[in-house]
């Protein structure tokens, strides 16, 4: 199978500059969508940013005040696309001070839990959700083969 072509933008805050592996970070989006393969070539950005700015938009987008670790705005299916240029997916914002806290308290490298929400981000971005114990069995595991794809060892 051949990987789709992808066009990521990744945008990391000054504050976290220095602390983040690019290469990794694309490695994981193309592990997630290994696993749904899209039909064309993509395009999607990535953010990396603080609490602050993820606690707003959680707030303004999602009505839940205070930060969360990851969030997805997808560019919905009725977004324009020109012809020959890749599909926007959408953005995926990741805060990289939840991502250490939860590399904590799970007792796993920093590393392998922002490959894990860039994974979770891009499921979401193609169309995944975990609101029911059906979607959660099925988003889970294409996050686990996905991230087992990348980084070998236990799963998160």
């Amino acid at each position: 199978m051949q990987d789709t072509e992808l066009f990521l933008g990744i945008q990391v805050r000054p504050d976290y500059e220095g602390q983040i592996d690019e290469a990794l970070l694309h490695r994981a989006v193309m592990a997630a969508l290994r696993q749904d393969p899209p039909d064309s070539a993509v395009e999607l950005a990535l953010v990396i940013t603080g609490d602050d700015e993820i606690a707003e938009l959680n707030r303004a987008y999602r009505g839940v005040a205070g930060p969360t670790d990851v969030l997805s705005f997808g560019a919905g299916p009725n977004a324009f696309t020109p012809p020959g240029e890749p599909t926007y997916l959408g953005d995926i914002i990741i805060s990289y001070p939840r991502c250490v806290e939860q590399a904590q308290q799970i007792g796993h490298p920093t590393s392998r839990e922002i490959c894990l929400l860039t994974i979770h981000g891009v499921l979401h971005l193609l169309g995944y959700d975990h609101a029911t114990e059906e979607e959660q069995r099925e988003m889970w595991a294409l996050q686990d083969q996905a991230l087992a794809s990348i980084l070998p060892g236990p799963s998160a």
